[in-house]
């Protein structure tokens, strides 16, 4: 599988980088869409072959591709990678990997106990190793290994370069306990993740200096832990080679040897085929011929109905055989070139097909998920109502299907940022942000000042809601909480502001909405005198912000004034607080979807749902259809977002739901400047840099969303050079509310206390709008048909030394095996 950043996977580690997904997406998605439901989704099952021990053939070699070779053997560096972490865990201790529901697991082959026996006045962890456990040059593993390990990592000496300190900074001190098989680790303030510390473990001779860290485990692991040694590294064949370790006291590897192969994915196909790899990550294409050859396996071995040549009708035939026979002799000169390149290209995917039919497709769910990332920094996303227009205006159970459907894999919208579905602590907090709206997305846009007309006028100094906020340099996190959606608490000056409005003011902007959807009033855009009304309806209306909602003006209309910024006197837009999710739910019940294409009250098609904290009051003229009356614009520009995806060969099912994502923006009037881009550069130019509107990549799911979700979700703080620093929120959006409940998380002991706070977390993620999961990653695995233990493994980290064929017939080579 292709990606761009720093690995993913069952190690977990705060990672420096994105995962990237450049476009295999060869994994699935699972989510509950439905705005209550709390850990009711279930998660789709791995698939391995799974067989028991006694049935796998001891011996042979078998080839697992990966997308290069690691560039370091060190995990805790920056440029660790997806090999890095494959390799590693076959080679290294794992104290706590994830299993099949996303939870991490002690791991018995290191650890006979570890857990918290001390809470007050400081948290202590009591590790109690295995007995047996040794490093490869019969070392026991003990504690100046977690000595060294926490030295190395905790930040406070610059000479190691390390990718992150998350936990290890918290560390107060590492102490051997009653004998030498205990670890005693004291911290200096509570940390909930601390079964995310010390995986993998490395040894103290890679770990107790830094030139030791920094270089002497890049290209090699002279000591190691685990089923496998490290054998060799060949770069010129593109191999690491892994045998079985002699000191290995847990259950002995099944496999002599384990190979890992750099193959690019577009050479996957061909790879298999050639008995190269046994093991490989594979896009739909691939599945596709597989499915196909296995399908074909009674037809002689000819591919029936697809391959080259498959589209060529008899009339088509008949007439490529009479030019390559007829009396020009140059036209028969061509076409007999043409027939023959033919021939030899169904020959050669006839030969391919018959050797693909040795492999299984393997299908799962990858613990990962594709968003569609909003970058917040500038421009018209700057505005939170312009980014929630959009992510009101997708149909995400539409792009769900484009990518999981074909698959036959649950295509449902993923509903959380910091957990999957069948994980503990899923749940769906969509509903803070509200579902898809093409009304409501239309009328944040007008509110933001977006109209018909706004393309055509002159451009103004004034800037509306958060836009002005950005571009004034200022960082009211007040004014910030009240436009999120949810349980934002009430700012005290905004309301002092809204107590001067009166009740009867209150009353009469009410009654006149009632009168208006009574009578079916329209909004006239062309009366001036209309307009006029229209602006002191919107001030009668103030005080019912109480209720959480946007108070829509005259900005709708062609050749109005452009709104003022929030707070002067002479304000028309105003945002405030929403109280909780369920008031404004009963408000948003009552107002969405009244509002007919023209301005008048409709009556029917009224539709629940709303952007939480936003909405269009009654009387307001939201939007025509985009298609219809062409795109919106403002201060004399149109709203045209840049949307950048990358380009490489498995990159098309990214593609195909990022033209989706523009058609239905289109329907709200959003034009996108779609931008293809080499997948090398995609993160490094464009995510990483800023250098985007829209953009679709991928997380990694883990077991520690306090830990690893808080860089990505972290409010950006300005540099003393005037940039930002984002640590790994590339879309720049953040509150200091969120990072709150991040901290609070990450020091709560009990575990039902901490889900529950990143739960509060993730409807604030939500309502911010800067990142709209889609879906869960789908995950295709082609596995040689006569290997168990191995394939599409989901949440769960590999067993290695499970892994090997399934009788003795298969245990010979590669080449044997093909036979």
């Amino acid at each position: 599988m292709s990606h761009v950043g720093v690995p993913r996977g069952t190690v977990r580690k705060r990672r420096s980088l994105a995962l990237l997904t450049t476009g295999v997406l060869t994994i699935p998605v699972l989510a509950g869409c439905s705005s209550g439901g709390e850990e009711t989704a279930r998660g789709v099952p791995q698939d391995i072959a799974p067989a028991a021990r006694e049935t796998v053939a001891d011996g042979s070699t078998a080839n697992w591709a990966v997308d290069a070779l690691p560039a370091t053997f060190n995990a805790f560096q920056a440029d660790a990678d997806s090999a890095t972490t494959r390799i590693t865990g076959a080679l290294l201790p794992t104290l706590f990997p994830m299993d099949r529901t996303g939870q991490p697991k002690l791991n018995p082959d290191y650890l006979e106990s570890a857990k918290v026996i001390e809470r007050e006045p400081r948290q202590v962890v009591l590790y109690k190793l295995n007995q047996q456990a040794v490093w490869s040059d019969g070392r026991e593993i003990g504690a100046p290994d977690f000595v060294a390990q926490w030295r190395a990592l905790r930040g406070k000496d610059s000479a190691f370069w390390t990718a992150r300190n998350s936990g290890y900074e918290r560390i107060e001190k590492i102490e051997r306990g009653a004998d030498d098989l205990q670890v005693r680790v004291t911290f200096s303030k509570p940390y909930a993740d601390w079964r995310s510390l010390f995986s993998p473990l490395y040894p103290k001779e890679i770990t107790g200096s830094p030139d030791a860290f920094n270089d002497g485990a890049r290209t090699t692991l002279k000591t190691t832990a685990g089923p496998f040694v490290l054998k060799s590294m060949s770069k010129s064949k593109g191999t690491v080679t892994l045998a079985r370790n002699p000191r290995w006291w847990g259950d002995k590897a099944k496999l002599d040897t384990l190979v890992f192969r750099a193959v690019a994915a577009k050479d996957r196909t061909q790879a298999l085929a050639d008995g190269t790899v046994d093991i490989a990550d594979i896009d739909a294409a691939t599945a596709d011929r597989i499915t196909l050859a296995r399908r074909d396996r009674g037809s002689n071995g000819q591919p029936l109905n697809h391959g080259p040549g498959s589209e060529i009708t008899p009339a088509q035939a008949l007439r490529s055989w009479a030019q390559a026979h007829g009396s020009d002799e140059d036209a028969a000169e061509i076409a007999q070139a043409a027939r023959e390149k033919n021939r030899k290209a169904v020959v050669a995917y006839a030969t391919e097909q018959k050797a693909l039919r040795d492999f299984a497709v393997r299908k799962s769910l990858e613990p990962a998920y594709t968003q569609l990332a909003l970058n917040g920094e500038s421009g018209p996303l700057a505005d939170d109502r312009v980014r929630r227009a959009v992510a009101r205006a997708l149909d995400r159970q539409e792009l769900a299907q484009t990518v999981l459907g074909p698959l036959g894999l649950p295509a449902k919208p993923l509903g959380s940022h910091l957990a999957l579905a069948g994980q503990p602590g899923y749940k769906d907090g969509s509903g803070a942000l509200g579902e898809q709206n093409t009304k409501e997305a239309q009328a944040l846009l007008a509110d933001a000042g977006w109209t018909r007309g706004g393309a055509a006028e002159p451009p103004k100094d004034t800037k509306a809601g958060s836009e002005a906020e950005k571009k004034g340099g200022k960082d009211d996190e007040a004014e910030a909480e009240k436009k999120t959606a949810g349980d934002a608490e009430e700012d005290k000056d905004a309301k002092t502001e809204k107590a001067e409005k009166s009740e009867t003011e209150t009353e009469k902007s009410e009654k006149d909405g009632k009168k208006a959807e009574e009578d079916g009033t329209e909004d006239s855009a062309d009366s001036a005198a209309e307009r006029k009304k229209a602006d002191q309806d919107s001030e009668d209306s103030a005080a019912s912000r109480d209720e959480g909602l946007y108070i829509v003006g005259d900005d709708n209309k062609p050749g109005a004034p452009a709104p003022a910024t929030v707070g002067s006197a002479s304000a028309v837009h105003v945002l405030a607080p929403a109280r909780t999710a369920a008031a404004q739910g009963t408000v948003l019940l009552r107002q969405a979807g009244v509002l007919g294409e023209g301005g008048a009250v409709a009556a029917t098609d009224k539709q629940p749902g709303g952007a939480a904290g936003a909405y269009a009051p009654v009387g307001t003229a939201a939007p025509a259809p985009a298609a219809a009356k062409g795109q919106l614009g403002k201060d004399g520009k149109t709203l045209t977002l840049r949307f950048v995806l990358p380009s490489g060969p498995g990159s098309q099912s990214l593609r195909s739901v990022g033209d989706k994502i523009a058609a239905m923006l289109e329907k709200i009037g959003v034009g996108t400047e779609i931008t293809k881009v080499p997948d090398e550069s995609y993160f490094k130019d464009h995510i990483a840099s800023g250098a985007y509107d829209l953009a679709l990549y991928s997380w990694p799911a883990t077991a520690y969303p306090a830990t690893d979700g808080r860089p990505i979700y972290a409010k950006p703080e300005p540099a003393t050079d005037g940039s930002l620093l984002v640590e790994q929120n590339y879309t720049r959006v953040g509150t200091d509310h969120i990072d709150q409940l991040f901290d609070k998380a990450a020091a709560e002991l009990d575990e039902k206390a901490a889900r529950e706070l990143m739960k509060q977390a993730d409807a604030r993620i939500w309502a911010a709008a800067g990142s709209i999961p889609l879906f869960q990653r789908p995950q295709l695995v082609a596995v040689d048909k006569k290997l168990a233990n191995v394939g599409a493994f989901g949440f769960a980290a590999p067993r290695y030394q499970d892994i090997g064929f399934k009788n003795r017939q298969a245990a010979g080579s590669p080449a044997d095996r093909k036979k």
